[in-house]
C-alpha cells in the first residue's frame, strides 16, 4: 500500500514510519526540513520536502498515495494564530488529497468534550478533523488524551516538573480527570485502522484503562523514580504564570508550553467505547506505560536518544537536555581510518588506563569504594577485545559494533544512570570523526548538581582523551 506520513519529524511520526515500513508498505514522508530526518537509517522511505501551508508543494507528493496520515499541528509557531494555521493546513491537505484520489486520511487529534469548557488547543484539534472531512475524503479520526511515552511533549512536561521540583505548586486543574494512553497503544490504533473497514469515515475516542487526575500522574511518576514530592494547590495560579515557570525549569520549546498547560484544564475522558469494541486492542495500564517510557535499555526500539553522530558533522562540542537525559558530545577529526580509531578506544581501561588524567579516574574510583561501590579496581577480561557484558573498571560494556562503536554503562554509584559512548565514523573525503558522548539521566535535584559539577572535568578529560586516542590510532 502506498502511504504518506506527514509530521514525520514529530514524536508519533518517527515511531509510526518504521512500523508501516516493516509491514511491507511503501512509505513517503512529507517534511519541511529533510535534514531533521538524517540519522534515522530509513533506507526504504521516500522523503519529500514540502509544507501543508504551501499548496504547490503538495501536488507531486500526493500522486499515487492511497492512505495519508495527518499528524501535523501548528503549536511550534506559538499561541497566536495557531488555530488559523491548523485549519488552513487541513483545508489545503484535504483539497489536494481529494484531487489526487487519496482513498482515506487517518488523523490523530485530541480528546475532549466541547460542552465541557474544552481548551482552545483541544478544540482546534477537533476542528482540524472537521476541515479534513469537508474535503470529501473519508477520514478516520482518533481523539487521544495525554500520551505516555518518552518524547511526548505532555509527558516530557510532567517529567521535568516532577523531576526538578521537590515541592510542586499547582492550580486547581491538578485534579482534572484524564485517561492517559501508552504510545504503544496509539501506534496500535494507527496501524490497525489500515486493515479495519469499520474504521473508515469514523471518529474514535481512545484512552488507557486508568482514570486518573494529573496529580495522580505526577505522583505515579515520582514513585517510579524514587522521588518524594509534595503538592500544594494554589487557586490563584494562572496558565501564564505556570508557563513562565515551566519555561525556566524545562528545556521544552517555549511556544508549546502555554498551549499545553491550557490543555491540562480540560477533562479528557473516553465517553464512547466503540474503539475498544472494534479494534480489540488491549489497553496498557498507566504503571506499565510509565515503566516503558522510563526504560533505558539502549535497544533503540523505544527511544532515539542513542542516535549517533553523523559522519559529516563538524568537530566540536554540543550539549543537549532531552527526554530527561543530559547529553554532552565531543567530536574530533583525524586522518586515521575508522578501524584504527576503533581499535584504539577499544583498548581503553585496565592496565593501560584511560589515556588521560588517570589520577582523576582513580580518585572517582576511591570515592566510590568509600560508599560501597566497585570503584575502578576490576580491570578488563581481555586487553584488546571488548564484548557486551564485559566489566571494564568502573563500567560495564553495553554495546559493541565492530570498527564503529562501543557504549559503556556506569557501574559506580551516582544520582542517576550514566553511559559513555565512543564512535569512529568515516568522513567524506577520508579520515575519521571520533565522537565521545556522555549520557546522564539525573535523579532529582541531586542528579542536577552532580552533572553540573562535572562540567569542568569533562572539558579537560574528553579533550585529552580524544587527543590520546587519535595519537595512538594515527601511529
Amino acid at each position: 500500500m502506498n502511504i504518506l506520513v506527514t509530521g514525520a519529524t514529530g514524536y508519533i511520526g518517527r515511531q509510526l514510519i518504521p512500523r508501516l515500513s516493516a509491514e511491507g508498505h511503501h512509505v513517503t514522508c512529507l517534511v519541511r526540513d529533510p535534514q531533521r530526518l538524517i540519522g534515522n537509517n530509513w533506507n526504504t522511505i521516500e522523503i519529500h520536502q514540502g509544507d501543508v501551508l504551501d499548496l504547490a508543494s503538495l501536488d507531486s507528493v500526493m500522486q499515487g498515495i492511497e492512505i495519508a496520515y495527518y499528524l501535523i499541528h501548528s503549536m511550534a509557531g506559538g499561541k497566536r494564530g495557531f488555530i488559523q494555521r491548523d485549519e488552513a493546513a487541513a483545508r489545503n491537505f484535504g483539497k489536494v488529497a481529494r484531487e489526487a484520489g487519496v482513498r482515506r486520511i487517518i488523523y490523530l487529534g485530541g480528546l475532549g468534550q466541547c460542552e465541557k469548557n474544552i481548551s482552545p488547543h483541544l478544540d482546534s484539534r477537533q476542528h482540524v478533523g472537521d476541515e479534513l472531512r469537508r474535503s470529501g475524503v473519508p477520514v478516520t479520526e482518533f481523539r487521544a488524551p495525554i500520551i505516555i511515552g518518552s518524547g511526548s511533549m505532555s509527558f516530557e512536561m510532567i517529567r521535568y516538573l516532577t523531576e526538578r521540583l521537590p515541592i510542586l505548586f499547582t492550580p486547581q486543574w491538578i485534579n482534572t480527570l484524564c485517561q492517559p494512553i501508552a504510545i504503544e497503544n496509539i501506534l496500535d490504533y494507527l496501524t490497525t485502522s489500515l486493515r479495519e473497514p469499520q474504521s473508515i469515515d469514523s471518529i474514535f475516542e481512545i484512552g488507557g484503562p486508568d482514570v486518573l487526575t494529573y496529580k495522580d500522574i505526577m505522583h505515579g511518576y515520582a514513585i517510579a523514580r524514587g522521588l518524594k514530592r509534595s503538592f500544594i494547590t494554589l487557586p490563584f495560579l494562572t496558565t501564564q504564570i505556570l508557563a513562565i515557570g515551566a519555561d525556566v525549569i524545562t528545556p521544552l520549546p517555549t511556544p508549546y508550553l502555554q498551549i499545553l498547560i491550557e490543555g491540562l484544564r480540560s477533562e479528557v475522558m473516553v465517553h464512547d467505547p466503540s474503539a475498544h469494541d472494534i479494534f480489540k486492542i488491549k489497553p496498557i495500564p498507566y504503571r506499565l506505560a510509565l515503566e516503558q517510557a522510563l526504560k533505558r535499555d539502549g535497544s533503540g526500539e523505544v527511544e532515539t536518544y542513542w542516535a549517533g553522530t553523523q559522519a559529516d558533522a563538524h568537530p566540536g562540542v554540543t550539549r543537549k537536555d532531552t527526554q530527561g537525559m543530559y547529553i554532552e558530545q565531543h567530536r574530533t577529526a583525524s586522518i586515521a581510518q575508522p578501524e584504527a580509531v576503533f581499535s584504539s578506544f577499544a583498548r581503553i581501561g585496565g592496565k593501560r588506563g584511560w589515556y588521560y588524567a588517570n589520577w582523576l579516574w582513580q580518585l572517582r574510583g576511591w570515592l566510590d569504594q568509600l560508599v560501597g561501590g566497585p570503584g575502578m579496581r576490576r580491570g578488563r577480561p581481555d586487553p584488546d577485545v571488548l564484548q557486551p557484558g564485559d566489566v571494564l573498571d568502573g563500567w560495564r560494556v553495553e554495546s559493541v559494533e565492530t570498527d564503529r562503536l562501543i557504549r559503556l554503562r556506569f557501574d559506580m554509584k551516582a544520582p542517576g544512570p550514566a553511559w559513555l559512548q565512543f564512535e569512529a565514523l568515516p568522513r567524506k573525503g577520508g579520515g575519521t570523526l571520533l565522537s565521545i558522548t556522555a549520557f546522564f539521566e539525573p535523579r532529582g535535584i541531586g542528579g542536577l548538581l552532580y552533572w553540573y559539577s562535572l562540567f569542568p572535568f569533562h572539558v579537560l578529560i574528553f579533550k585529552g582523551m580524544s587527543r590520546a586516542i587519535l595519537k595512538l590510532a594515527e601511529a
